[in-house]
């Protein structure tokens, strides 16, 4: 294979791995989405939001589920209150709330043509280290993206503190990934991807297309290359700290050029960019955290018709539960055992201990009348559930 052809096989892997994703996360930094102060600052990009919004429609059209994790509230709303120069955490947090209801409707508005309605979450650090946080959140996204919405992600910087805020949107961007088990996180950057150094300052840097784990070489490179438009919060090192968060869950991530009109286009005819490949699969990840990550806070003894439908790859649902043991919350993982006291599985359970009591044994139709409120009936949703036979 000649260089030009070794090129281009390293600058399609990022355009074929988009076109195989069935559900991506793209994020879309304040640098990216707001005009800058020689621009006029305070703005949306709105033709070019236009042209990324048609991009949106095209994948999800191919049939690819979509989140959007969006910076630039801030950046919206201290235009609107009048706030310069740098500002008090208060008054971040006075122009994130200004700024979220110009950033939903200027996504809103660039989606309405494609009939797409968009569907604002605002994230927290606790709502994806909680794990019965992380439950609900992770519903509420299924949920969402069953029903044809766009999911938008931001940080809720109004109420956050520092203890409890990702800092930049580009880990939040990971987060998001690891939350709806994405398999791409497409960054949009002011550059093109990672170089071997700061294209800026050595003239000789070599462009990244591929990266096929993340060194502690690969951070160094990083480390040089830090753009900032005035705007935005992340560099390339945050970047690559997002691409290795998102890696850990199975997810490859795509550093792509954003300036550009069309840039998920761009990238899908062969623009340059860098694809940082998973260290793990999405199974591996899943096993390693619901079967060796976690310790069981209870057990669910279940009969021989329940045993036999997890092992066709069911839920388990109340009707073949014959006892719970122990005392556990939701989200808390729980063993799954047979009549016979074997240990068949371990999984992650959807309610507490006392309501998993109260519906055992029970028809999924007869909950709501047991609990006083309507709810998914599955005790364990099958993507939270790994059986010995699958270690």
């Amino acid at each position: 294979m000649s260089s030009d052809e070794h090129q281009n096989a390293a600058r399609s892997a990022a355009s074929d791995a988009t076109r195989a994703a069935k559900r991506l996360v793209i994020k879309v930094g304040s640098a990216i989405l707001c005009a800058t102060a020689e621009e006029g600052g305070g703005a949306v990009r709105e033709a070019w939001l236009a042209s990324l919004a048609e991009d949106i429609a095209d994948l999800r059209e191919s049939g690819c589920e979509v989140v959007v994790v969006t910076s630039g509230a801030i950046a919206l709303g201290r235009q609107r209150l009048g706030l310069s120069s740098a500002l008090r955490l208060d008054e971040k947090q006075a122009a994130s709330a200004a700024g979220q209801a110009a950033l939903a409707q200027a996504w809103q508005s660039a989606f309405t043509p494609h009939d797409i309605a968009i569907a604002q979450i605002l994230l927290t650090l606790d709502d994806t280290e909680s794990r019965r946080r992380y439950l609900n959140a992770r519903a509420t996204f299924r949920t969402l993206l069953d029903l044809g919405a766009l999911p938008l992600v931001n940080e809720n910087d109004t109420i956050a503190t520092s203890e409890i805020r990702y800092g930049d949107n580009d880990r939040l961007a990971a987060h998001a990934a690891q939350l709806v088990e994405s398999d791409l996180l497409i960054i949009l950057s002011d550059i093109d991807g990672l170089y071997t150094a700061d294209p800026r300052k050595n003239p000789s840097a070599e462009h990244v297309d591929v990266v096929e784990a993340i060194t502690p070489e690969v951070e160094a490179m990083a480390g040089g290359v830090n753009r900032d438009a005035g705007v935005g919060s992340g560099g390339m090192a945050s970047k690559v700290a997002a691409a290795k968060i998102a890696g850990g869950a199975g997810c490859d991530t795509i550093i792509a050029p954003g300036l550009v009109d069309h840039p998920l286009k761009a990238m899908l005819d062969g623009g340059a960019a860098t694809l940082f490949r998973a260290s793990i699969s999405h199974e591996g990840a899943r096993r390693q955290w619901i079967a060796g990550r976690l310790k069981p806070s209870g057990r669910i003894v279940i009969d021989d018709g329940a045993a036999k439908a997890l092992q066709s790859g069911a839920s388990l649902l109340p009707a073949g539960v014959k006892e719970i043991t122990g005392a556990f919350s939701r989200g808390d993982a729980v063993e799954i055992v047979t009549a016979d006291g074997q240990v068949i599985g371990q999984g992650l359970s959807t309610y507490d201990a006392g309501d998993a009591r109260k519906v055992a044994g029970a028809k999924s139709e007869r909950i709501e009348t047991l609990l006083g409120y309507r709810r998914r009936p599955a005790l364990v949703e099958k993507d939270d559930l790994i059986l010995r036979s699958e270690r």
